[in-house]
């Protein structure tokens, strides 16, 4: 599913869909499947036609339904497909509302509507959920709405002819298109661009990535709801705006209305971003979502005990001794201890109060859920990294999440299989991760907004996102550590419209090398000025990506002059014969560059305190340096240089 395949010609042959001439009308047989109507067996069957695939939905809406048409276009081109493939009379199908089910004939179609003229099927076959809405009721109904039945509620019965399989995948295309498309707003957007480039194709890969597993949960929860909030908005805007339009008065009410529909207009706009954003296959796991995980801690235990787990899989005698003579002993701690054994990981950390610590000993332990970490605890791995193991299995959000106040997880390697999230996300509190290895699916480390990450002598490697994203409002330390072969090695978001404060990060002695992308990334939004300041800008579609490098003077000078450097378009691969000169060329140039970044944000936090009439504006955050020490980091490699900008 990751996009349209360039041979289609098999799958067409195989699929009697919108391939080849609108259809296969002309083949015996029906080339679609069948199915029970909600298994209700007083129905006939229907045609199956909800399990399309990915590119059976798209090569129709791309190639023969909305081709490059406008979002004002998109009825009549429709329409224009529905009387191409519609038979226009002679088929049954069932009328499905949340109510009811009935079985119909229809008599005609009228296509610019979207609507089939119908009349109940003889026999009357009539499912209802609401006892009292009977029969008749049904027949009262069709009266009234003049026996006309959106396109959309009608399922068509299955025929093993082929006769009516373009109805029924016409049908399905339009019903789809309508419930998972289509907004209502829509259509009052710009018609400046391709609709089908702009708005289905984008929604259209959400809905299968969320069916198909690939977004997490929390980002879907988030989508449903700003679709929702927006939806609300969107209404009472309409109605605002028709109770307007119907009163002509320039009374202080039209203006209180107008004010009021202004800030819905605000509103609505906003949401849209939000909801763009996530559709945007690239944006979406860039800005993530504001996840709150709800661990609640458990605190000490009540008798005020402090309890050390022992997990493993066998405890033979001599690894006893060991454990006793290396990290039991009651010499070490001044007092008895009270120890519990665990054969699983994930069991021991759930039995973990305040205080308590994990010692797992050397084996390969594979769970199945979630290690959620709300109290200050210790985990460590008894030996090498290499040894002690703990492998994610089953589909899952996470791996690893940390909320506690002082967490610490030191000597194990975490691997991570068929995930949807990071291995290790930080949402409060302060992990320390020390001398572990990190073996990623998708996204390495997160550290979102007020939470502290201190990541010492690790190795990171596999991630398909950033082996390390960090938010506005964090903190990040990095100290000898290993980042390599992910997409991008160290992403650090900054937000211009959000209220937060800039991420405090120290990089000292990393060797970032072998990812695909940049050593380290800088996410922020496109500024005017930042477009005039950079000769190299590669545009396409709603973002662009920026690579800086330059000369170890030119940058230097630039770093004393708070600036930022003027040499961005030098290759990387002149500085391979000077290393040294290299490393302290990135250095400064990540620092450099974000220092600026810094000040941007000063200046439009400024202007907006400014309008709200707050003069206290904070003159520190122009000296404040995202970067509390960077020095003596190695970038090697790397596919697209050793820093970039992300615009959006």
């Amino acid at each position: 599913m990751e996009g349209v395949p360039e041979e289609d010609d098999d799958a067409c042959s195989d699929y009697g869909s919108p391939c080849s001439d609108y259809g296969s009308r002309d083949k015996p047989g029906t080339t679609l499947g069948r199915t029970v109507p909600d298994g209700n067996v007083l129905f006939p069957d229907i045609f199956q036609t909800d399990n399309l695939l990915f590119y059976e939905r798209f090569k129709a809406y791309q190639d023969y339904i909305l081709a490059d048409c406008k979002a004002s276009e998109v009825k009549e081109f429709t329409a224009e497909y529905l009387e191409k493939v519609l038979e226009p009379a002679g088929w049954q199908a069932i009328w499905r509302t949340n109510v009811f089910e009935v079985l119909v004939e229809v008599l005609d179609v009228e296509c610019s509507a979207l609507k089939a003229l119908v009349r109940c099927g003889e026999p009357l076959l009539c499912e209802s959920r609401v006892s009292s809405f009977t029969a008749e009721s049904v027949r009262e109904l069709l009266e009234l709405k003049e026996h006309q039945i959106p396109l959309q509620e009608l399922w068509v019965v299955y025929d093993e002819s082929g006769e009516f399989d373009q109805t029924a995948l016409a049908i399905e295309h339009v019903r789809f298109f309508y419930k998972c498309i289509w907004r209502t707003w829509d259509e009052e957007e710009e018609d400046d661009f391709d609709y089908f480039v702009r708005c289905v194709e984008p929604r259209l890969r959400l809905h299968y990535d969320i069916l198909e597993h690939r977004v997490p949960s929390g980002l879907v929860a988030d989508y449903q709801n700003l679709l929702t909030q927006c939806e609300e908005l969107y209404g009472k805007f309409l109605d605002l705006r028709s109770s307007m339009s119907s009163n002509d008065s320039d009374s202080e009410v039209e203006n209180v209305s107008m004010v009021e529909g202004l800030k819905l207009y605000e509103k609505i706009e906003h949401l849209k971003q939000k909801l763009k954003l996530i559709e945007n296959p690239l944006l979406r796991y860039v800005f993530g979502y504001q996840k709150y995980s709800g661990l609640q801690a458990k605190g000490l235990r009540p008798a005020g005990t402090k309890i050390t787990h022992v997990v493993s899989s066998t405890m033979m005698a001599s690894l006893l001794q060991s454990l006793i003579r290396d990290k039991l002993c009651p010499e070490s701690y001044g007092e008895e201890l009270e120890i519990q054994f665990h054969s699983d990981p994930l069991a021991a950390v759930n039995a973990c109060y305040e205080g308590d610590t994990v010692i797992i000993c050397p084996g390969r332990y594979v769970v199945n859920g979630v290690f959620c970490i709300a109290d200050s605890i210790e985990l460590e791995g008894y030996g090498l990294p290499d040894d002690v193991v703990i492998e994610k299995r089953g589909k899952g959000d996470n791996f690893v999440d940390c909320t506690g106040a002082d967490i610490k997880i030191s000597n194990v390697k975490l691997v991570q299989h068929d995930a949807v999230e990071g291995v290790v996300n930080v949402h409060h509190g302060k992990t320390t991760l020390e001398n572990c290895v990190l073996q990623c699916e998708t996204t390495g480390i997160t550290v979102r907004t007020a939470a502290e990450l201190v990541m010492k002598k690790s190795d990171l490697y596999g991630a398909k996102g950033a082996g390390v994203e960090i938010y506005p409002g964090s903190t990040c330390t990095l100290l000898d550590n290993g980042i390599h072969h992910c997409k991008e090695g160290i992403l650090i978001k900054n937000f211009l419209d959000e209220n937060y404060d800039i991420p405090k990060i120290t990089m000292v002695n990393n060797m970032i090398h072998n990812n695909e992308g940049y050593g380290v990334v800088l996410v922020k939004p496109t500024i005017p000025s930042d477009v005039n300041d950079f000769s190299a800008v590669k545009r396409e579609g709603m973002f662009a990506w920026e690579a800086h490098t330059g000369s170890e003077g030119a940058c230097v000078e630039a770093l004393r002059r708070e600036e930022l450097p003027g040499c961005i378009t030098a290759d990387l691969e002149r500085y391979e014969q000077d290393l040294i000169a290299e490393q302290a060329e990135s250095n400064y140039e990540i620092a450099n560059e974000l220092g600026a970044t810094s000040a941007k944000k000063s200046q439009m936090h400024k202007k907006r305190l400014s309008k709200l009439g707050i003069t206290e504006a904070d003159d520190n955050l122009m000296s404040q340096e995202m970067f509390v020490s960077i020095v003596d980091n190695q970038f090697k490699w790397n596919g697209k240089g050793s820093f970039g900008t992300f615009l959006f």
